[in-house]
């Protein structure tokens, strides 16, 4: 387990990390998100011992990384924001100076190179040097140096960074399987990654956190959740049919396309069966009709907005959820 309990950094004058709190479990796909300057990438650093808190303990598994660094850091592997390397060296010299890094020798160097290599399928550049390829391949090396070891914790910062849509594929594969038995930390700004890969995720803003819970839970509380999304034939008054139901707010109209609407629920509550039943009776020129889950983007933008206006400064808000 991670145990990160009042969590400070300040830089000067200026907070960075304003008293974070939050446990992380084995077997937790975390994804930390949060728009820039939010101090994502700071937290990480933090985490893995990097720089030093002003306030505040971070413990892996029972480990405080101030007072037992090289206990805490050997249960981690770190994908840092840039993944750092020698450019000169070979995909396969780098990972092996790696592999003795972490303390292993003679034959094994070489097992866990080639698994690495493997796992994130870097075998057409292993004898090429770092300098020479591509952002996607130098991404993927600073990934196998992460899980060189097995690590029981695995810290990515922007993981897919730089990937084309194959290679994203791949690697969020490769994070949900190596999930199963560790804590993995995925510093993002992607959005669909989280509902790709995550089990939870938290969002913060000003070095505070702002929301916490699953992705389904933080859709739930997005004014597009349970809502019904309708696309047309021709141009139709929706909003005339649907003034006396209730439980509808609104009708929004696409803004790029003008046949595209989307029905907003009051509290969230279902109207699909009614607005179904309507459109059948009042012979909507439908085209296309489905229900949406909600949108984390649309959360992240409420919650993220919200904490920046001028009356969040005070900190009351440390730890609050989605409102």
């Amino acid at each position: 387990m991670i145990k990160i309990t009042n969590l400070t950094k300040k830089f000067g004058q200026f907070t960075a990390i304003d008293n974070l709190s939050f446990d992380i479990s084995e077997g937790e796909v975390l994804g930390f998100l949060g728009p820039n300057g939010a101090g994502k990438s700071t937290t990480m650093k933090l985490i893995t011992g990097f720089i030093s808190p002003t306030a505040g303990t971070v413990t892996i598994d029972g480990h405080d990384i101030s007072d037992e660094p090289i206990a805490a850091k050997s249960l981690m592997g770190y994908l840092p924001e840039g993944a750092p390397s020698y450019g000169d060296m070979t995909t396969w010299d780098f990972l092996a100076f790696v592999a003795q890094v972490r303390g292993f020798r003679g034959s094994e160097i070489s097992r866990r190179v080639q698994q690495a290599i493997d796992e994130v399928e870097l075998g057409s550049v292993s004898q090429q040097t770092i300098e020479t390829l591509s952002k996607g391949f130098k991404r993927r090396v600073g990934l196998a140096q992460a899980i060189m070891h097995d690590p029981k914790v695995l810290i990515l910062d922007e993981p897919t960074d730089g990937l084309d849509p194959n290679q994203k594929h791949h690697v969020r594969e490769l994070i949900k399987n190596l999930a199963r038995d560790k804590i993995v930390i995925i510093s993002t700004h992607i959005l669909e990654e989280v509902t790709a890969v995550c089990s939870r995720a938290i969002i913060i803003s000003q070095g505070k956190i702002v929301a916490d819970g699953t992705p389904a839970e933080l859709e739930a509380k997005s004014k597009y959740h349970q809502a019904v999304s309708v696309r047309l034939t021709q141009d139709y008054d929706l909003e005339a049919d649907l003034k006396d139901v209730p439980e509808v707010a609104a009708v929004e109209k696409d803004e790029e396309n003008e046949l595209t609407f989307t029905i907003l629920t009051k509290e969230g509550k279902s109207i699909f069966a009614q607005v179904s039943e309507i459109a059948q009776s009042k012979q909507w020129p439908i085209t296309e009709f489905h229900v949406s889950r909600g949108q984390l983007e649309d959360v992240f933008r409420t919650v993220t907005q919200l904490d920046a206006q001028p009356d969040s400064a005070s900190g009351s808000q440390n730890q609050r959820g989605v409102e």
